[in-house]
């Protein structure tokens, strides 16, 4: 009875959803528990050196000492391809878009496979990028409610689904620049070089505003796409779904230390799951810990572009703490209104975090 009951709900609410706008006013601010609440993370407002950002031009210095030390800790990116263009290989006509199965070179050495859907309709449109295990959830071929490009091209986004397809397949799920067993790039950061590739080619096409390239994925995605618009400045705004937006060793799922991630050493690898005695982190991950680094520092980096964590599982409520700190950081520059969190009790999307997702995107990337 109570899956029967869950169920009706579902539906109950997808059928609302689609009477009815859905309304986001209310993500943009914590609740009355973590307003205000800082936690133990060190400001992104304090140079490493310990003097205080008390200007917008100061912010500008502090901004780019924390994505230089990241991009020292991580690897430094290969200079990424601003010339290229999608190539297409064929096309389906499906609902009121266009879909072409395109490829290009996501990094010096490797080439991959997406998709991009294009609405019908003359002049230029917003963008989305969508990022996961592998492009065909996006586009409809996969689990339900992971469905992000073709549901946003319905509503009149260009939108270009890629993933890691055929890291997938070898079990080791990242991008390993440049070969596997030597890379010189964290994989994690190496993903949100890809992506940046990806928005360059996706700026060239006829019918996107390539100042209106927004980047969203889920779980795996998820880090991904935080990863990517955080330090590729030119998204103009981002979803992550679920990813777990800081380090939190209890919690099997929010992995960063795995060697795929943010922990990469050569093979043979530590054994999957928690951090324990008989199982420590390795490489990169237990050094950003000790010397007190975290993802919210990153998170920063996006203001004043605005972002979404679509939180299930992984990123319940308090993580606003974190979030304290991107506020922050837009508050000095004079920005209102551009950290956003929904919640949900699971860790996969449903319709409705979906809605407001997309209800988020068409806020900051459509013309109003």
């Amino acid at each position: 009875m109570k899956f029967i009951a869950s169920v009706l709900v579902l539906i109950t609410v997808s059928t609302s959803l689609k009477s009815q706008r859905v309304s986001i006013d209310t993500c943009f601010s914590p609740p009355a528990a973590f307003k205000n609440q800082y936690g133990k993370f060190r400001s992104p407002l304090v140079f490493y050196d310990g003097r205080r950002v008390k200007t917008a031009k100061d912010w500008q210095a502090r901004r780019t000492e924390i994505r230089n030390k990241w991009h020292e800790l991580m690897g430094s990116w290969p200079a990424v391809n601003t010339k290229q263009q999608l190539l297409y290989l064929d096309s389906t006509r499906r609902d009121n878009f266009t879909q072409y199965k395109v490829s290009f070179n996501w990094t010096p050495l490797e080439t991959t496979e997406g998709y991009l859907l294009v609405p019908d309709g003359a002049g230029k449109k917003p963008a989305v990028i969508t990022v996961f295990y592998e492009p065909e959830s996006a586009i409809g071929q996969g689990k339900a409610h992971r469905d992000f490009a073709y549901q946003l091209a319905k509503r009149g986004f260009v939108t270009l689904s890629i993933g890691t397809t055929q890291a997938s397949k070898d079990q080791t799920f990242s991008i390993y620049y440049p070969e596997l067993q030597h890379a010189a790039v964290q994989p994690l950061s190496m993903l949100g070089y890809a992506a940046a590739t990806a928005w360059e080619a996706l700026a060239k096409e006829p019918a996107v505003d390539s100042t209106r390239i927004g980047i969203m994925g889920h779980s795996f995605g998820g880090k991904w796409a935080m990863f990517a618009s955080c330090l590729y400045d030119k998204f103009a705004c981002a979803v992550w779904s679920d990813p777990g937006i800081v380090f939190d060793e209890s919690n099997i799922s929010v992995n960063y230390w795995e060697p795929w991630y943010l922990g990469y050493t050569p093979k043979p690898w530590r054994k999957r799951g928690l951090i324990t005695p008989e199982n420590p982190a390795r490489g990169l991950y237990p050094q950003l810990v000790k010397q007190g680094f975290d993802l919210h520092e990153l998170h920063a980096l996006m203001a004043p572009r605005p972002f979404l964590v679509s939180a299930g599982h992984e990123d319940p409520p308090i993580r606003w703490v974190p979030l304290n700190h991107a506020i922050a950081v837009n508050n000095l520059l004079g920005y209102r209104n551009r950290v956003a969190m929904t919640n949900r009790p699971e860790h996969s999307p449903n319709a409705l975090s979906n809605e407001q997702a997309y209800t988020f995107l068409e806020k900051f990337l459509k013309k109003q």
